[in-house]
């Protein structure tokens, strides 16, 4: 035990004292962190401002005065509405007063009769945005209302003895109750934010290359020599190999920590319980080693290996949505979801709804399955550096 805690402690003086390990396992994954966040990040909410509306309709129209009550009585979006005579309507949005000019054309009510056509002008100004958009919405939705009010009465006159007022039946349908509601709802509680995402997807993914600092070292020692020389000392050829394995798990751990705890507090997050989060880090952290071994064992040059290991981190990495969010369903769902990153990602958000570590069966379960998989499989794959 006392060689294996002398061999990890050398490796871990030598790493610290390589400033491309800090460089790389912390300064750049929390660089990306501020670039993407800053980039992207004011896309996880979108506040709309209010908007100036020109309205133009019928004097004594009741059902065109209804459009201007539903347009002025908006939660989404503050509407301002300003009631003029058409054509000013259209000037104030060439002369950017307005973003929006909603013209109701005159005998709207006596349009709906039954092969009649009634007429809504939306006009869109060059300041239009998405708040433009959302009133074209409304406005769409609300005649699509007043047609549903025509058919009925146009139903009624084929069907019943008495005559049926359209626009009567039309307005009735406006301000009826609605059949169906919607309440407004909140996303799962075991879902990361934007920045909560970005924060546990590059580390994640830079773990996958801190660990090699540790596993990948076996590689260069072999080629400059120094391997053969620590396999001539007194002690268990094992012993190298855990030496490196526990080097890197150090690295990994620590590098891991500090990338969420920092990030966390850049980017004003909250991943939960400390205690649930640790044992994500741990096993995740694990899967991570126990993968790099497996391209130790098949790569012939340390070269290689970090071509193979930059390689399968990206693609776990951003398979994960250590980049943007990945959305799969069917067997390629499935198996995107035995992805370590992935799983320690799903963990964390796991956490952050108030789970603990009772609560996180499934992603650590698929987190040391890999492990164990990996590590099988790193015991049984050929070593081609030795053989080379």
């Amino acid at each position: 035990m006392r060689q294996l805690l002398v061999m990890t402690a050398s490796d871990l003086r030598q790493h610290v004292r390589d400033k491309s390990v800090i460089i790389f396992a912390v300064l750049v994954p929390l660089a990306l962190m501020y670039v993407f966040n800053l980039t992207f990040g004011s896309m996880e909410s979108i506040e709309l401002e209010p908007i100036d509306v020109a309205v133009s309709v019928p004097e004594g129209d009741e059902l065109a005065g209804a459009l201007v009550d539903t347009l002025a009585g908006l939660d989404a979006v503050q509407v301002r509405t300003t009631q003029t005579d058409e054509e000013s309507a259209r000037a104030m949005v060439r002369d950017g007063d307005a973003a929006l000019a909603v013209v109701v054309q005159e005998g709207f009510s006596q349009g709906l009769a039954p092969g009649q056509g009634a007429v809504v002008d939306v006009v869109e100004g060059e300041t239009a945005g998405i708040e433009a958009q959302v009133v074209e919405t409304v406005v769409q939705a609300f005649l699509d209302r007043v047609n549903a009010g025509t058919r009925a009465a146009t139903a009624g006159v084929l069907t019943s003895a008495g005559p049926v007022d359209p626009a009567a039946v039309a307005q009735a349908a406006v301000h009826s109750a609605p059949a169906f509601t919607t309440t407004e709802g909140e996303a799962s509680t075991e879902q990361l934010s934007f920045s909560g995402s970005l924060v546990a997807g590059q580390a994640g993914l830079f773990l996958l290359f801190t660990v090699g600092f540790g596993v990948l070292g076996l590689l260069t020692e072999r080629e400059q020599g120094t391997l053969a020389r620590l396999r001539s000392m007194p002690m268990r050829p094992g012993l190298i190999v855990a030496a490196k394995a526990l080097t890197a798990y150090v690295l990994g751990v620590v590098a891991t920590g500090v990338l969420l705890t920092v990030g966390s507090l850049f980017f004003d997050v909250s991943f939960g319980s400390p205690l649930a989060v640790a044992v994500l880090v741990l096993c995740v952290v694990a899967a991570g080693v126990s993968l790099v071994f497996v391209v130790a064992r098949i790569a012939r040059t340390a070269e290689q290996a970090q071509i193979a290991q930059s390689i399968l981190a990206m693609v776990l990495g951003m398979s994960a949505g250590a980049f943007f969010p990945m959305v799969a369903s069917g067997l390629l769902g499935r198996i995107l979801d035995l992805n370590p990153i992935a799983a320690f990602m799903h963990g964390l958000g796991i956490t952050r709804g108030g789970g603990g570590i009772a609560d996180l069966g499934e992603p650590i379960a698929i987190m040391l399955g890999f492990a164990v998989l990996a590590t099988l499989a790193s015991r049984l794959v050929p070593d081609r550096g030795a053989a080379a």
